[in-house]
């Protein structure tokens, strides 16, 4: 007898093909989270740049400290992709003055 057959009357084809497939479905699973949770950061990302640029667009001025604070938020959303309606909300922020216009 061969050690191939020895195998086979074990089952150890069974068992490889049965953990290859728990480990096909695991790694199917861990994307599909990776992904909610990508899209979800993402979400949370664009509401507060959209919240800091209402804030300040309001104002009509921007600090450099809230600048610098919305530049990290856009490279991390920028990281994850999809830019879309964001890019030109970027622009806006960063068009916006770093002091408030005095009062004549």
């Amino acid at each position: 007898m061969t050690i191939y057959q020895i195998l086979s009357l074990m089952g150890v084809g069974g068992i490889i093909g049965a953990m290859w497939k728990y480990s096909f479905n695991f790694m199917k699973e861990l994307r599909t989270e990776n992904q909610a949770q990508k899209l979800g950061i993402q979400a949370l990302l664009r509401a507060q740049m959209i919240t800091e640029f209402n804030y300040w667009s309001e104002k009509g001025f921007c600090p450099i400290w809230a600048r610098q604070n919305f530049e990290n938020l856009w490279v991390q959303y920028e990281t994850l992709g999809q830019n879309g309606v964001m890019s030109d909300i970027h622009k806006k922020f960063l068009d916006l003055p770093i002091k408030e216009k005095e009062a004549s």
